[in-house]
């Protein structure tokens, strides 16, 4: 997958008309292009090639339509699908969600972790353990499932999952909070779960598919302490304009990040 920044005025239509020169090229290069995203507002499109090789696929661009990739990451179909979904495209292979709405590629990311998971293990045996990831793993399935969330992989003591929706993102963490607090009969023994959550594009400075995103949403996670829910600012700014509050928990400074990081709190009583 590579990123073309800084397209400027580029409409939709623009990028649709590079995106045929492509296919138009790929035969000659041993390449097949296979869609793309782009982000409109953000003036970014994000193409998916497979290809032997970056240099092949870079190659092909600049003799198509001379937009080169500002930067380009390999990535697998096992992690496609967790993050994206099976993803549906318009006439110009855009994809796009439900109604032909274009998907910009944004993902929000949600941790959550089970704290004092090795206590509850030592303590109360192993039974115990696996009694409690059980309620937090039907929990936050069951909320994955109505707030359209989709587990990217089970980290043993919690859940990675990728949402379209921030809003979506958002109400799933409260719902889980809520639910493991009384509000699910269905929970026999309720683990204190944290929640991390950060909100990014697929290719940054990191070369893991949302590798920025994942590792911010993972450190808010582990630095959050049992009921609470943090999120970067991303998250909070997406998110002007729905009923959920913010409150400001400060700046950290967390591991992997040269700058103190703006975090804000999800009170998600009541």
């Amino acid at each position: 997958m590579d990123i073309h920044e800084s397209l400027g005025g580029a409409s939709p239509e623009d990028v649709a008309a590079a995106h045929k020169r492509d296919l138009e090229m790929q035969d000659a290069y041993g390449v097949r292009w296979l869609t793309y995203w782009f982000n409109d507002a953000g003036g970014k499109a994000f193409c998916l090639v497979e290809s032997p090789d970056a240099e092949t696929a870079v190659a092909c661009h600049k003799e198509a339509h001379g937009l080169t990739p500002h930067r380009m990451i390999e990535v697998s179909g096992e992690s496609m699908a967790g993050f994206f979904g099976e993803w549906q495209m318009d006439d110009d292979h855009r994809v796009v969600h439900d109604a032909d709405t274009p998907d910009a590629a944004l993902r929000t990311i949600m941790f959550t972790d089970i704290v004092g998971s090795t206590e509850i293990s030592s303590r109360h045996g192993d039974d115990a353990a696996i009694e409690v990831l059980g309620s937090h793993d039907d929990v936050v399935r069951g909320c994955l499932h109505e707030w359209g969330g989709r587990e990217v992989k089970h980290t043993g003591d919690g859940i990675l999952s990728s949402f379209v929706s921030v809003s979506g993102a958002v109400a799933c963490a409260v719902a889980i909070q809520r639910q493991l607090t009384g509000g699910n009969a269905s929970v026999q023994r309720s683990p204190q779960v944290s929640i991390g959550m950060a909100a990014g594009e697929p290719v940054s400075s990191s070369d893991d598919l949302f590798g920025a995103s994942v590792n911010l949403a993972s450190r808010l996670c582990s630095h959050g302490g049992p009921g609470e829910i943090l999120v970067s600012r991303a998250v909070r700014d997406l998110s002007i304009g729905k009923p959920q509050a913010f409150e400001p928990a400060g700046q950290l400074a967390l591991k992997g990040f040269d700058d103190p990081v703006e975090v804000y709190r999800v009170p998600w009583e009541g």
